[in-house]
């Protein structure tokens, strides 16, 4: 069983809807944090150390986490997904977006 980690800013829109949808995936772990302070739930070491894979949703997300987190990412897979704060919590259209960008990983 993989364990998926999704990053966003704040963990309000689109790393939770990531969560959601793969929470019911028999096949993987999903958990979602956010970089900012401000975040619902922010990301922590624990999460970094759990984490098969790391999905973060913009170029910049992945700077914050190799920022703050080096050491504990030198052996993960960080994908950057490129799917811009352009959509509310369980979109339809970020769903779909979201799918066909984790499915070829997976």
């Amino acid at each position: 069983m993989q364990n998926l980690l999704f990053i966003c800013s704040r963990n309000q829109w689109r790393s939770p809807t990531a969560e959601k949808i793969y929470s019911r995936d028999e096949r993987i772990n999903a958990r979602s944090a956010g970089t900012s302070p401000r975040a619902r739930r922010t990301v922590n070491a624990k999460d970094i150390e759990w984490a098969s894979t790391i999905f973060v949703m913009e170029y910049k997300h992945k700077d914050r986490l190799k920022a703050n987190y080096a050491r504990l990412l030198q052996y993960k897979k960080i994908i950057v997904l490129d799917i811009p704060d352009d959509y509310g919590y369980m979109d339809s259209e970020l769903v779909e977006v979201l799918r066909d960008s984790v499915e070829q990983y997976l």
